[in-house]
């Protein structure tokens, strides 16, 4: 069976730059992914100059998975929530 590499996404979808740089998700993607309003991500500018969104709450949960033996009594995902609400405020104090 042949992998699918990065470059061959599964699916895509025309999204439009808005007032104040937002991005609108078609509805559907919004369904199929179970997106909510407010749901916070993660913008990954790639070497090639490529974008990744990731949910932040599945990247939180991969690197629970990741970690969970390395330093077991410590919460990563905790910290990296911590980190992302300050740096959400130091933006918002901008």
């Amino acid at each position: 069976m042949d992998s699918i590499s990065p470059s061959q996404p599964l699916e895509q979808y025309s999204l439009q730059l808005g007032a104040e740089g937002c991005l609108v998700l078609p509805v559907a993607l919004q369904k199929q992914l179970n997106l909510k309003e407010g749901d916070r991500f993660i913008l990954i500018v790639e070497a090639d100059k490529t974008l990744r969104l990731v949910s932040l709450h599945e990247q939180v949960q991969k690197l629970q998975g990741l970690f969970k033996d390395i330093a077991p009594d410590v919460s990563l995902a905790d910290e990296l929530i911590q980190e992302r609400r300050q740096q959400a405020r130091r933006e918002s104090d901008l």
